[in-house]
């Protein structure tokens, strides 16, 4: 089986339960649909091992067989394991240029609203609110938080590209996450725990900001 062969190769079935575990919260909270998402988790560094979710794999749904293992171009280390997400170089990207220790992409029905709604202005910003406390870094509420928007493409390696361009930009670079034009969040943080909770603040104040605007309508 898989979960035997990743076994194998040194990964812990702790680490493929915490990430299903996660599958279903987001399912649960309406954040994971169907196969839509994906998420990772650092396995090793030297060399480059990231553990994410197979590909078309129902995230509400995911077992000890759905995830593989990836070296740092995005590939399964060895041609027995599921074919990984399409979009694993942006998990690499976060990791490799921002020292992600998880990656997690989800698909909420206000991100995907507010990125359409917010991408010819290149993104958004929250400020304002208490709930900002609760990204890595940030000690007050009276800050100004930008939430970049990317346009969506098939290109991922463009896409990625684009992404760690910015991740590693001197000034201002991308922080916690980002949106994809129509698509979803990526979020990370140093370990599962931390992106676990970023995931949560950015679709909490999604939400927020939504329902804000229509009760202006």
């Amino acid at each position: 089986s898989v979960s035997t062969l990743l076994s194998r190769l040194g990964v812990e079935l702790s680490a493929t339960r915490a990430l299903s575990d996660l599958g279903r919260l987001f399912y649960d909270k309406g954040w994971s649909y169907g196969t839509s998402s994906n998420y990772s988790v650092v396995h090793a560094r030297d060399p480059l091992r990231i553990l994410i979710s197979a590909s078309g794999r129902d995230k509400g749904r995911l077992g000890a067989d759905d995830f593989t293992l990836v070296d740092e171009d995005g590939a399964a280390v060895t041609s027995a394991l599921p074919r990984p997400s399409a979009e694993t170089l942006l998990h690499v990207a976060a990791v490799r240029h921002a020292g992600a220790g998880a990656v997690l992409h989800t698909h909420s029905i206000w991100g995907t609203l507010l990125s359409e709604l917010y991408f010819t202005q290149g993104g958004f910003a929250l400020e304002g609110f208490e709930m900002l406390k609760g990204f890595e870094g940030i000690v007050t509420h009276q800050t100004r938080k930008w939430v970049e928007v990317f346009e969506n493409t098939q290109q991922i390696p463009d896409l990625a590209a684009a992404v760690a361009a910015r991740l590693m930009a001197a000034r201002d670079p991308l922080k916690h996450g980002f949106l994809i034009r129509g698509h979803g969040l990526y979020a990370w943080g140093r370990d599962l725990d931390e992106a676990r909770r970023h995931v949560e603040v950015f679709e909490f104040l999604f939400e927020v900001l939504g329902r804000k605007l229509s009760l202006r309508a």
